[in-house]
């Protein structure tokens, strides 16, 4: 099984540049991806959201569809997949359940969209994509 391998939010970007075939997943629940914002050009792919706040099962299956149905795409090796999250720790778990289903190319964005609190209890103002001044969007 392949180790999920860790991008900073810009090395994230510049794969998903120089890789069209590169796919960026966020994994956060919807109101964040709705109200936080998100990366632009992100799919939203919940790995645990409410109400419950359950892993959500069909998460694999999901982005298996994703990909269309399969691990390959036109015999040039598997699809990267990029997966954030707030902070890189949700990411990390939804990238491992991928790789233990079979895919190899995967990556966790390691700060996120809004990194980790600082010493005020805020995010984005000591790492993540927002930070970074990175492309992002809101609804």
């Amino acid at each position: 099984m392949a180790d999920v391998k860790s991008l900073n939010p810009k090395q994230a970007w510049q794969l998903l540049q120089d890789d069209p075939r590169a796919i960026l997943v966020d994994v956060r629940s919807n109101m964040e991806f709705l109200f936080v914002g998100h990366p632009c050009g992100a799919v939203h792919i919940p790995w645990i959201d409410e109400p419950d706040w359950d892993i959500n099962p069909d998460f694999v299956p999901q982005v298996r569809r994703l990909v269309l149905g399969g691990l390959s795409h036109e015999g040039r090796g598997n699809v990267p997949i990029v997966l954030i999250c707030r902070s890189g720790k949700r990411s990390l778990e939804a990238g491992q359940a991928l790789n233990t289903a079979g895919f190899s190319d995967v990556y966790n964005v390691d700060e996120g969209f809004e990194g980790e609190l600082d010493e005020h209890h805020h995010r984005s103002s000591t790492g993540g994509w927002r930070f970074h001044a990175l492309p992002w969007e809101q609804c």
